[in-house]
């Protein structure tokens, strides 16, 4: 079956490709977009609609998880490897691999060294919800 270019054929598909107009206009593009762009206050608003509501409440640990990620601790203090911790900011769960240094329980803080960047940290053993360890 072979088709037969018509100067009454609408579908571009169907049409040689030597025969089709190459002047085509490109159209407004993202011109339309432009009025919303102009408020910038309103912008900002919709944009932090839209991320609090990807926002999670702080989990709330068992008795067993919390008893799970003193072990996980205790072993890798004991063993001295690094660990993958898993924890709660600013409505989000975060991950970060760190060689853990020491525990402040007076202030209730999980003090280690990142390993990407060798940054002191200090995290807060309320925001951690995950460790796991990382076995070199």
């Amino acid at each position: 079956m072979t088709l037969k270019y018509s100067n009454s054929e609408t579908d571009y598909r169907k049409i040689p490709r030597s025969q089709l107009e190459t002047n085509i206009p490109q159209g407004r593009g993202m011109v339309k977009w432009a009025p919303f762009a102009t408020l910038p206050e309103q912008f900002e608003r919709l944009h932090q609609y839209v991320t609090d509501q990807t926002k999670i409440e702080r989990p709330v640990l068992s008795e067993d998880q919390i008893h799970e990620l003193n072990q996980k601790i205790y072993i890798a203090f004991n063993k001295n490897c690094p660990i993958k911790v898993h924890y709660f900011y600013n409505g989000r769960i975060l991950m970060m691999n760190m060689m853990p240094k020491k525990i402040d329980s007076l202030e209730q803080l999980l003090i280690g060294q990142e390993l990407k960047t060798k940054q002191n940290v200090k995290l807060s053993l309320l925001d951690v919800t995950q460790i796991s360890l990382i076995r070199l």
